[in-house]
């Protein structure tokens, strides 16, 4: 469908070039000569669409919906209707790869996180280095809260290496009741099994085949692999950890989730924090 305004732009580019009259080429062109003569109001929404751009090209992973949720927050009133129409309108949609709908099968959910440090879930992820090295990176994830609790990257990351960063993270975070994870070697060895039992953690482990057994920690590698890996050029694995880090700080304090009524982790832990205070005080 062509527009009023490249109708108006055509009549003034053939009048300008030939010098027909513009009865004759409003009519050639079908456009209304009121439109012609039509003096487009200026545009209210040019700052909410300039930083809609500018937010888009920062986060090009990012969807209408979370970008609505920093608009808001940066004091922009707009409701979403209006953000998905300047979003269609600016053409910032994301090309999304529709999945093929699987038949499901009975099956027993474990049970959800009620609290943090109720439930972690670990996976590992790998990628390729800018000269085509692979490297690993191991993810640790509060299932409750969604807290990216911690992460490792190196070439190679055996069950020692792994107990290393529960240790670390435990240090600042505490020790969580459980832990699901697959039945990778470095999950199943006797390394792990050791320090959960030593510390009186749980091991969950995933069904074989089964990814869904951990549906928490395999959307987060959904959303790590699509905003961070996917949209880097990393030169070294100082690099890969230095931009992992940068997104770690900014899902967590940063990046609205739905699941958690599109408050950042930090948000959610702090109101559980004041909701648990006040509950002890009444």
């Amino acid at each position: 469908m062509v527009t009023p305004e490249a109708k108006r732009n055509a009549v003034k580019h053939l009048h300008d070039t030939f010098g027909q009259s513009l009865r004759k080429l409003c009519i050639l062109i079908g456009l209304n000569r009121s439109s012609w003569y039509y003096e487009p109001q200026p545009d209210s929404n040019e700052p909410i669409r300039k930083r809609l751009r500018e937010l888009a090209d920062e986060r090009k992973r990012w969807g209408y919906r979370r970008l609505h949720y920093l608009l808001r927050r940066e004091g922009f009133q707009i409701n979403h209707k209006r953000t998905e129409r300047l979003y269609r309108e600016e053409n910032l949609m994301l090309r999304v790869r529709r999945r093929r709908k699987m038949a499901s099968e009975n099956r027993v959910a474990p049970p959800p996180p009620e609290r943090k440090n109720h439930c972690w879930a670990m996976d590992f992820m790998s990628d390729n280095l800018y000269n085509g090295r692979r490297f690993r990176v191991l993810n640790v994830l509060d299932s409750y809260s969604r807290d990216y609790l911690g992460f490792e990257v190196d070439t190679s990351i055996n069950g020692k290496r792994v107990c290393s960063v529960l240790e670390r993270i435990a240090w600042f975070k505490g020790l969580p009741e459980l832990i699901t994870v697959d039945n990778g070697p470095e999950f199943i060895g006797k390394a792990l099994d050791a320090w959960a039992h030593r510390h009186g953690v749980k091991l969950v482990f995933n069904r074989p085949g089964k990814p869904v057994d951990n549906t928490y920690i395999e959307s987060f590698n959904g959303r790590l692999r699509d905003e961070c890996l996917n949209v880097n050029w990393f030169m070294s694995l100082g690099h890969a950890r230095e931009v992992i880090a940068e997104w770690q700080e900014d899902y967590n304090s940063v990046r609205p989730h739905s699941s958690l009524g599109t408050r950042t982790p930090e948000e959610f832990l702090v109101q559980q924090t004041e909701f648990c205070q006040k509950e002890v005080v009444y």
